[in-house]
């Protein structure tokens, strides 16, 4: 089943551009480059709905994108990357000092995914996020992206050893690709019960 309709509801630098509450709202984010905004396309069945740079750093505000699926209707909330952007430590700290606000501050947050690139080892920042999340009772799943660069048999070792690295149940690890949809559906499912 894919999306019926998908729009940008609200793009905010801050709080008081935050849609009012209403609607359930999942948060994605992820190292720069891990493909938010293509993964987030694929989910709602547009091709440029959320803008896509092969530039690290791309989104600098936090984005609301409105997605019906078959009964449910969601807010996908696109939030800046971290990691590698070529940007200064002042915008890098503004950054994470939206991206907490909204994570620690939202009551229609109901769950939060983080991207990883399958081709890429889980960091100490990837962790830290986890256990942030953990520690603020934020579910969470974990969607491994670009995983139709390798071949089927070294993408399920490599879905395997990081899941186990994330120390999550390997139904909360869930291998995707934007180009081939591979496990679009799946992530939809595992959504869906985080925020029933």
């Amino acid at each position: 089943m894919t999306a019926r309709e998908a729009k940008l509801v609200a793009s905010a630098a801050g709080a008081a551009g935050f849609p009012r509450a209403g609607l359930p709202e999942v948060a994605f984010l992820g190292r720069s480059n891990a493909g938010k905004s293509s993964l987030l396309n694929r989910l709602a069945g547009r091709r440029e709905l959320a803008r896509v740079s092969a530039t690290p750093g791309k989104t600098r505000l936090v984005h609301f994108f409105e997605v019906r699926r078959g009964a449910r209707t969601l807010l996908l909330v696109d939030l800046p990357g971290y990691g590698w952007a070529r940007v200064s430590k002042a915008e890098r700290a503004q950054w994470q000092k939206l991206v907490e606000g909204y994570l620690d501050g939202r009551a229609a947050r109901r769950a939060a995914v983080l991207l990883q690139d399958l081709r890429r080892d889980v960091s100490d920042d990837e962790l830290d996020l986890l256990a942030w999340l953990g520690e603020r009772s934020i579910p969470a799943l974990v969607a491994l992206t670009k995983c139709d660069k390798l071949a089927p048999m070294r993408r399920a070792a490599r879905a395997r050893a990081l899941a186990a690295a994330f120390e999550l149940p390997r139904e909360r690890v869930i291998a995707t690709s934007a180009q081939t949809k591979l496990g679009i559906d799946e992530l939809w499912k595992a959504i869906a019960a985080l925020v029933s």
